[in-house]
Formats: C-alpha cells, sequence, structure tokens
C-alpha cells in the first residue's frame, strides 16, 4: 500500500507491479564513488541548515535547534514577514494551551480501505495484531485508496512521511515512501488520502504478504509500526 487532503490521485499498479508479471525484487543499485571534502566544523550556524541522514539512509535537512511553539510565537516580533508566516503556520493554535514541549505528538486515529463498488475496509489500529490470521484482503485487479486520519498536539510535526514495506515468501516486493507534510497542532484531526492503485492479478499475485507500514518525521521520530499480513485473492 502506498500515502494533505485535496492531493489528486493518480493510478498506478499495486507494488509497482505489471499484471501477470512475477514478484522479482529490484536489483540493488550499482556502488557509488565518494569523494572526500573537506572537514566542516560541528553543528549548524543560526540561519543555517544541516544536512543528515534517516534511518534508511535518506538525505534530511534539520533546520537548526527546535524551540516551542511559545518560544516560536516570540521571536523577531517586529518582522512583518515573519510574523505573517508565523500566523499562516499555527493558524489558531493557543500557544499557552499546547504547554512548552519541544516534540511534537502523532496520533494515528484511523486507517481504511476505500476500494470500487466495495464498503470502505476500517482497520483497528488501536487493537493489538495476534497470531498470523490475514488483517485484510484485497481482490485481484482492484482499484483502491488508503485513508488514514491523525492528530497532532504539543508543536509542529515537519516532514510526517509514510513508510511502507511489502514481501511475498520471504522477497522483497515493495517499499513505498511518501511525504504527508508538515502540521501544526489543533483540536481537529487531519485526514489524508494517497493515490490510487491497483492490484496485480494473475496466479502469481495471489496469496499471502507481509508488510510493515510507519509514521515517522524528518527528525525520525516513529509515531506507529504496524507488523501485520495480508491476502490477494481472486474474489472478495
Amino acid at each position: 500500500m502506498s500515502s494533505d487532503i485535496g492531493t489528486v490521485s493518480s493510478s498506478k499498479n499495486f507494488m509497482g507491479l505489471d499484471e501477470n508479471k512475477e514478484l522479482l525484487e529490484a536489483p540493488a543499485p550499482a556502488a557509488v564513488a565518494v569523494q572526500e571534502t573537506p572537514a566542516k566544523k560541528p553543528g549548524p550556524e543560526i540561519g543555517e541548515s544541516e544536512s543528515c541522514e534517516d534511518e534508511d539512509g535518506e538525505a534530511m535537512i534539520q533546520l537548526g535547534p527546535q524551540c516551542t511553539l511559545k518560544e516560536l510565537s516570540e521571536k523577531d516580533k517586529d518582522d512583518e514577514s515573519l510574523r505573517r508566516w508565523k500566523e499562516q503556520l499555527l493558524g489558531s493554535v493557543d500557544v499557552n494551551a499546547v504547554g512548552e514541549s519541544i516534540d511534537p505528538e502523532v496520533k494515528i486515529l484511523s486507517l481504511a480501505i476505500k476500494a470500487h463498488g466495495r464498503d470502505d475496509i476500517v482497520l483497528p489500529i488501536s487493537e493489538p495484531r495476534k497470531g498470523k490470521a490475514p488483517w485484510f484482503t484485497l481482490k485481484e485487479g482492484s482499484r483502491y485508496k488508503l485513508i488514514f486520519t491523525f492528530q497532532v498536539s504539543n508543536n509542529i510535526v515537519s516532514g510526517l512521511k509514510y513508510k511502507n514495506t511489502v514481501w511475498k515468501a520471504g522477497i522483497r516486493v515493495d517499499n513505498t515512501k511518501e511525504m504527508i507534510g508538515t502540521f501544526s497542532p489543533q483540536a481537529d484531526s487531519y485526514s489524508h488520502e494517497m493515490q490510487e492503485e491497483t492490484t496485480p492479478s494473475g496466479i502469481l499475485a495471489r496469496g499471502s504478504y507481509s508488510a510493515r507500514t510507519q509514521f515517522v518525521d524528518d527528525d525520525n521520530r516513529r509515531y506507529l509500526e504496524l507488523n501485520y499480513t495480508f491476502e490477494i485473492k481472486k474474489d472478495w
């Protein structure tokens, strides 16, 4: 499965595979020569950004030290353009009500699969996964979208991302990563709709799959991790 409201959906094949093709893992990328660069002074200066890598080796940008929302609202009050930017970012957030926590809190409230011609499949994420029973079943060749809602509190969450890895018979067949966005804390929940996907069809596509879904941010905070199995069948 792949993941702000209003995103234009586009159809693509499930797990990047064409129908009736064998499930094969993509070859590893060729080695790239690394050129030495001059030593750099530790830590960014004020106004500078620092590049680092997440747990998957992907580059991330850290925009200086974090601060609480109260500290952010108090900074550079005489800068009109910055004040307007902060108003747009924070909206109607009451900075005195969210406390003085540096770390944001993101709670995934619901996950649902919306398939054509069928009622939504609501996945009970609050319940612990027990045993190896499949969490859900998809029909081969069917089109569907993943929809989830979440709530942000305490502080701004920067670069919230959805990651999903799928295996079949021990072979990795999909590794999806999608940027969701940056969100300020608010009482109302946010909703996000993923791009439409199509499950593969054919005898090779049918069967049981194992998967791991994660929601993380730019600072590699992990807000949810789900390990589960699902099936693709000839019919629902």
